[in-house]
């Protein structure tokens, strides 16, 4: 029986030589026909998202989707559109050093190469000490931003301290109107007259959080001043309109360069009690501001300030700019650098949520918003509402950027997770993002594609099934999940009259009908935005395949 099976195997070789050739990858970038498309499938929200150079994967952190028990889901995909849900989520619900009660808000996740560590920034609300971070106990939406930190890019992290960032920012020249207004917050004074008789000052909530890491060391944080307690008296319109703007302020970096990860980040010394006055006691921190409706004003950012009026006093008139994110690009081989902010503005529930951006030649501004905003926005001939809160990510080679959002298929659906092409040119410090929910070329760097199977030869008798696995991976590394519709494997067999084959994600089962040799061939497929799918070809039009001789007796 061993010489049998051995001469089986010999012959099954040859069939599979002289039959089907199998197609190896490249060890260098190759052409591709695989493409990717946005269908609107991974739910998920307010989205950062990293490459993992030690895996090979894009991990996206999402204020949706984490598992019972845990706060902001975490993904994965080697393609920027193919993602893999992670069991779990980013933090833990019962972490030891839990502060917040609600409101897990915008997760970003930042990694030192030197020490190992991963951090995440988030936006939670507090439920106790409110008093001791914003005056009063009934402060009706404390937010604040707490860091965690993990060994892995999937977590779970762990919060470094029982509180959030040691920060107190304070705007003292505010008049705090909600002192002034009835129990539901909602109607604000009718004049600016009577507006500037309420007491001066306020402590500012703040949330989505991003860090900015400048090529010269320093480190910024840039956060929005969350909508509540910022009534603004909005002279065009002649009444107050509550509104979130974006500020800054620079961190120490000892807790970037701490290899045990015990330190929480910390602000600048310039910037603690920088706007208290001579002989007051309580702490009041500074802050720079970056962008405001005022500083710049832009009509696509007016979507809600006569919701008080539409929604019988159901709503506030509001106004948002949230959810930013800074880098820089440099024109030509100039070395002066063109800093860019991505921000989003209008309520993330509506339709109208969109992003612009604004320029500036240092991290500090002054910022400019373009005249081209909205650069993302709804498109319902693409089936595509509420887009923004994202985040900027660069194609695993470097050679293209992508603006990774949340984003609506419908304006009654849930948000899921989208990637749109960024183009950048600092020349002329433009920036064009092209949302899309047609087939796209596939990221530069992502192939050549490889794809292995677990078991060298399937052995066995007649009628009995035999299974192997296969895997598809991406240059660098990382695998696809087969799971995923977007992504799937066709196996057949030759001669077709040797068995049956079944295919379940990754899993292919071959029951073979007679004895004799055969060849089971497995190629990887991707689905098409219109429906079906394709075999995938590399270099010079190979299929990304495996073939696997089958011996049955």
């Amino acid at each position: 029986m061993k010489r049998l099976r051995a001469l089986l195997a010999f012959l099954a070789s040859l069939v599979l030589l002289g039959a089907v050739p199998a197609a190896a990858a490249d060890a260098k970038p190759v052409r591709t026909n695989a493409t990717w498309f946005n269908d609107a499938k991974t739910p998920g929200a307010d989205p950062y998202v990293r490459f993992d150079e030690a895996s090979g994967y894009y991990y996206a952190y999402s204020t949706e989707g984490a598992d019972d028990g845990y706060y902001f889901g975490v993904y994965r995909s080697p393609d920027l559109a193919t993602w893999e849900h992670l069991p779990g989520g980013a933090l833990r619900a019962d972490d030891a050093k839990n502060w917040a009660h609600d409101w897990y808000w915008a997760p970003e996740v930042y990694f030192n190469a030197k020490t190992g560590l991963y951090f995440l920034f988030y936006a939670g609300r507090m439920n106790t000490h409110v008093a001791e971070h914003f005056k009063y106990a009934d402060f009706e939406e404390p937010s604040k931003v707490g860091v965690a930190v993990s060994r892995s890019p999937a977590g779970p992290f762990r919060d470094i301290a029982a509180q959030p960032i040691d920060y107190f920012p304070y705007d003292p020249v505010y008049h705090d109107v909600n002192l002034i207004m009835d129990a539901t917050q909602k109607k604000p004074p009718s004049t600016r007259e009577e507006g500037e008789t309420a007491p001066l000052g306020t402590y500012i909530p703040f949330i989505d959080p991003n860090v900015f890491f400048d090529d010269d060391g320093r480190i910024y944080l840039y956060f929005s001043r969350n909508a509540y307690r910022n009534w603004v008296w909005d002279t065009d319109l002649g009444k107050y309109i509550e509104e979130s703007n974006i500020y800054a302020v620079e961190l120490t970096g000892d807790w970037w360069n701490d290899p045990t990860g015990r330190t929480m980040p910390a602000i600048q010394p310039r910037y603690r009690n920088a706007n208290r006055a001579p002989g007051e006691n309580a702490r009041k921190d500074g802050f720079t501001p970056i962008l405001s409706y005022a500083g710049q004003k832009q009509p696509w950012e007016n979507a809600h300030v006569d919701d008080y009026a539409k929604s019988g006093g159901q709503k506030k008139d509001r106004r948002w700019e949230e959810g930013s994110t800074t880098f820089k690009a440099y024109p030509g081989h100039g070395r002066k650098p063109v800093y860019y902010l991505t921000y989003s503005a209008n309520n993330f529930e509506n339709e109208f949520y969109g992003v612009g951006y604004a320029v500036a030649d240092s991290p500090l501004g002054p910022w400019k918003k373009s005249a081209a905003n909205p650069v993302l926005s709804q498109d319902p001939a693409k089936g595509l509402y509420s887009t923004g809160h994202g985040s900027v990510v660069a194609s695993p080679d470097g050679r293209a950027r992508y603006y990774v959002h949340h984003g609506r298929p419908s304006t009654k659906d849930d948000r899921r997770i989208y990637t749109a092409a960024l183009d950048v040119d600092p020349a002329a410090k433009g920036l064009a993002i092209s949302s899309s929910t047609s087939d796209e070329p596939m990221p530069p760097g992502v192939a050549p594609f490889a794809m292995r199977a677990d078991r060298g030869v399937l052995v066995g008798p007649r009628g009995r099934p035999a299974t192997t696995s296969v895997t598809v991976s991406a240059a660098d590394g990382a695998a696809f999940d087969l799971a995923n519709p977007l992504n799937r494997v066709d196996a057949r067999l030759w001669p077709p009259s040797a068995g049956i084959v079944q295919v379940t994600g990754s899993r292919v089962v071959v029951t073979p009908s007679k004895p004799g040799a055969a060849v089971l061939t497995v190629t990887y497929q991707r689905a098409r935005a219109a429906g079906g799918y394709f075999d995938v070809t590399q270099g010079r039009d190979h299929p990304v395949a495996v073939s696997v001789p089958v011996i049955a007796w």
